[in-house]
């Protein structure tokens, strides 16, 4: 086995070891079970004193939808976050490294079957988590995302990014420095993604540009504005669309899915921090 996919399957074996996965998968079974509970008591509301319409439990639905993906996605970026960030500068500081990079195995290899491990589970614990939410919403409410497969995608890139962002400081800074450059950095994102809003609504073209600029030094806002518009019913964007330039302008909706070409430059961003990090790692002395 190439010693890429042994590191990656180390990296899944660690986590499962420090019941990582375990922990995740029962606060996910929580979070569900909580979510599916208040899902069905959209049943319960009377509008002018008559049981709602399917229609609108269904709209609204997907808006708290919304939500519950903008909670899953933080959980998501967190925990990228902190199992990532130590991953290269424990190994350093510990001197477990010296003993895993004998050769002819690469500093390459490590930082990239680490980085394949921490990916796989992102993936993986989305895909799952995501699937679980949404079948047990479809069953007490009805609404199913038109494009689920686009959410699952969309949220699992934030993960990754964060993991790469994380792993790329963690050949450099301790675990603990370069995990809280990575949060405040997923965080000024997303604030950086409402201050465009904000100029959106007002018309304020600095304000707009600002959004622009956080969605390039960090594309997790702008990812999740991809992984809104994959759970917005056709039926919300005509009516917001219709409504004016100021409803649009809400940070928790999105009519387009992202351009392509601002996904290209995510994969160039994930591809050229991930050459950075190898440079790093391989001019590092251990």
């Amino acid at each position: 086995m190439p010693p890429v996919l042994v590191f990656a399957r180390l990296t899944l074996r660690e986590a499962r070891r420090r019941r990582l996965l375990l922990a995740l998968l029962i606060l996910t079974l929580i979070m569900v079970a909580s979510t599916t509970w208040g899902f069905s008591r959209l049943w319960d509301i009377r509008v002018n004193g008559r049981p709602p319409g399917a229609t609108f439990v269904r709209t609204t639905a997907s808006q708290i939808m919304i939500l519950v993906a903008f909670m899953f996605t933080t959980v998501i970026g967190l925990a990228a976050t902190v199992v990532s960030s130590p991953s290269i500068s424990g190994d350093l500081e510990s001197g477990q490294a010296l003993s895993m990079l004998a050769r002819p195995i690469r500093r390459a290899d490590l930082l990239l079957g680490k980085w394949l491990g921490f990916v796989a589970m992102v993936v993986v614990y989305t895909g799952g988590a995501a699937a679980l939410e949404m079948l047990t919403v479809d069953w007490v409410t009805g609404y199913t995302p038109p494009h689920p497969l686009a959410f699952v995608a969309f949220t699992s890139s934030v993960g990754i990014a964060l993991v790469t962002l994380s792993m790329a400081l963690s050949t450099r800074l301790s675990g603990l420095v370069g995990g809280v450059i990575a949060l405040v950095g997923f965080f000024m994102s997303w604030i950086g993604g409402i201050v465009g809003s904000i100029g959106l609504a007002l018309n304020n073209q600095p304000l707009i540009d600002a959004g622009a600029v956080s969605r390039l030094i960090l594309p997790a806002d702008g990812l999740w504005r991809g992984a809104i518009w994959s759970l917005e019913p056709a039926l919300v964007i005509a009516g917001v669309r219709a409504a004016g330039p100021g409803a649009a302008s809400n940070p928790f909706f999105a009519a387009d899915p992202p351009p392509t070409l601002y996904l290209a430059w995510c994969v160039v961003w994930v591809l050229g921090l991930l050459a950075l990090a190898f440079w790093s790692l391989r001019t590092r002395e251990i």
